[in-house]
């Protein structure tokens, strides 16, 4: 039998418990590792806890329903979406779940056969976004020594490399829309109409768990909830000639709708280790691989990313810090059996880091928009392509 649980401290969102339970260290720890996501039945939305090797998603707050009917078990109330359990886990919420988490093991409540209906396999359920929706999606432009040098020779890269090794700067950070750009897996990522310049960038997704400003590189894993699978869809296309003068335009090229696939769920940090020991990415479309990196690709590491993005805004809990993204992309693209190194109508990506997950998408071109548009629209890149 697991040990009751002892204190939680209630500093955020509705936990709210007496002060002599401040910060009280808990002597528990859960029997298996699991993720945390956010998934869907019958079009009813839960936060779920996600266990044995992806298979099964449990409603949490469903499942927490029924260990308070016991005795032992003291009352705690279950956010129930995704933002009101990471506010809160750090704040002692996590170790209900790891209570949670040992009764489902020790009760056998996750062998086949003997599974409640709070239980589920996890192809009956709609996966969705985890975080909806992030305060704010902060990304990394150009963090992969092999990003930096697309299309290079190796003795290229090498070079170039060392030249970027010897005078790194800081990092280059930019905003990206939360709601309408972020996706969960399986969702469709939409061609703009008359946009097809459109590329992909797999990304580690580093989900904030403790509000902060200034934090020190030595202290920011103290500020991570945990991890994801990210990709930041582009739009290579530009602005068109006239008007304001530069090409290069931020907001057409990383805003669009669905350009911000997440998912397929968050390996809280106790779970994952160090990312800048672990990290594998790679992304493939249709088949062939076109990105892979380590992060010792990276040209700024991931707590050096936390201390810069903190020193101009406050982080909150479920922001989002994406680290990058590696070759593969731009003039390193790799043609498909398309022909073309964009993104095609029809095709797959899936996007892969390991130790978290996959996200895959189907790639949908737009194929038309309102006939009473006034011509203030984005034009296709066609109309104004050299």
């Amino acid at each position: 039998m697991i040990r009751r649980f002892l204190s939680i401290l209630g500093l955020v969102s509705g936990l709210t418990l007496s002060s002599s339970a401040a910060m009280a260290q808990v002597n528990i720890e859960p029997a298996e590792p699991y993720k945390v996501g956010t998934f869907a039945v019958d079009y009813e939305q839960f936060v779920g806890l996600v266990m044995r090797d992806d298979s099964l998603i449990v409603d949490l707050v469903a499942a927490n329903q029924v260990l308070e009917l016991m005795p032992q078990y003291s009352s705690i109330d279950m956010p129930n979406d995704m933002l009101g359990l990471i506010e809160q886990y750090e704040y002692g919420l996590k170790y209900r779940v790891y209570e949670l988490v040992n009764w489902l093991v020790e009760d056998g409540q996750l062998n086949s056969g003997n599974r409640p209906d709070y239980i589920h396999d996890v192809d009956d359920v709609d996966i969705r976004a985890p975080i909806q929706y992030p305060s704010k999606i902060m990304n990394a432009a150009v963090n992969f020594y092999t990003h930096a040098c697309e299309g290079c020779t190796e003795e290229q890269l090498a070079a170039q490399t060392r030249e970027r090794r010897e005078n790194r700067g800081v990092p280059y950070l930019f905003l990206k829309p939360t709601r309408g750009a972020v996706i969960g897996h399986g969702e469709d990522v939409i061609m703009p109409y008359g946009r097809d310049e459109i590329e992909y960038e797999v990304e580690m997704a580093i989900v904030f768990g403790r509000s902060g400003k200034y934090i020190s590189a030595t202290r920011a894993y103290d500020h991570v909830f945990g991890y994801m699978v990210a990709m930041d869809i582009s739009d290579r296309g530009g602005r068109p000639p006239g008007g304001y003068g530069l090409r290069s335009d931020w907001f057409v090229g990383k805003g669009h709708d669905t350009f911000a696939p997440h998912g397929p769920w968050i390996v809280p940090k106790e779970f994952y280790g160090d990312p800048m020991e672990r990290l594998h990415q790679i992304t493939v479309i249709d088949g062939v691989t076109v990105q892979e990196a380590q992060a010792g690709d990276m040209i700024h590491n991931i707590p050096e990313l936390i201390e810069y993005a903190s020193s101009l805004i406050t982080v909150f809990p479920g922001d989002v810090l994406q680290s990058g993204t590696s070759g593969g992309t731009g003039a390193g693209r790799v043609e498909r059996a398309t022909g073309s190194g964009y993104l095609v109508d029809g095709e797959t990506i899936e996007a892969r880091i390991e130790g978290i997950g996959t996200l895959t998408h189907r790639v949908v071109r737009e194929r038309s928009v309102p006939a009473d548009l006034s011509g203030s629209q984005l034009p296709p890149t066609s109309s104004y392509r050299d």
